[in-house]
């Protein structure tokens, strides 16, 4: 086998001294509405940047968006989604649904537009964790039934995975709520994000 030429030798010295491509950043959407948004808390104590530190703690590079708007519908997130898949999301976390149920909308509505935003994000090849809200049970009994068992149906439907209640071990708590007892305080963010962090995990690439 002949001599390398001279620069042939050199590009091979400099691919062996280059140092590893490093893997791109993983990059979470946090796809909702007030719940999601922070409302009336500090930016650090917001949920998306709370699960970002605990993804953080556990050593992987992630980064969550806040995708939430305070007041958006299903409606509202079905209309701004494209928008909000501007940024190329690896993962969304799709929480939508609970300011339909406090204005007592249509479940079948509602159940249209989360299809709606599923079949787009499917489309995409954009995977999802859809978590699921439940009706304020002043609404009577039939309409929470119809309004709860959209989640289940729309999981089964899309495959994806589903987290059946967002506010789990936060809802009806004054202790973890802001006075107006519908929005997690900082200690009820912190208490959603452990409930959820496994699900998430799971949804991760594995850690090399």
């Amino acid at each position: 086998m002949g001599a390398l030429p001279a620069y042939g030798l050199l590009l091979m010295l400099v691919n062996l001294m280059a140092p590893p491509a490093m893997a791109a950043q993983f990059r979470i959407l946090a796809f909702g509405d007030s719940l999601t948004a922070g409302y009336n808390l500090p930016a650090q104590d917001a949920f998306p940047n709370k699960l970002e530190a605990a993804l953080r703690a556990q050593g992987r590079d992630v980064k969550v968006l806040n995708g939430g708007v305070s007041g958006d519908t299903s409606a509202g997130g079905l209309a701004r989604l494209d928008w909000a898949l501007a940024d190329k999301p690896d993962l969304v976390i799709l929480e939508l649904g609970a300011n339909d149920a406090l204005r007592g909308h249509d479940p079948a509505k509602t159940y249209a537009n989360l299809d709606a935003i599923l079949g787009k994000l499917k489309a995409k090849g954009v995977p999802v964790l859809l978590a699921g809200i439940m009706a304020p049970p002043n609404l009577g009994r039939d309409y929470a039934a119809q309004f709860n068992g959209i989640y289940k149906r729309l999981a089964d439907k899309h495959g994806v995975p589903l987290y059946p209640f967002f506010l789990d071990g936060v809802a009806t708590r004054a202790d973890l709520n802001l006075g107006d007892g519908l929005h997690p305080n900082a200690r009820g963010v912190d208490a959603i994000v452990r409930g959820i962090l496994p699900h998430v995990t799971r949804m991760l690439p594995a850690q090399g």
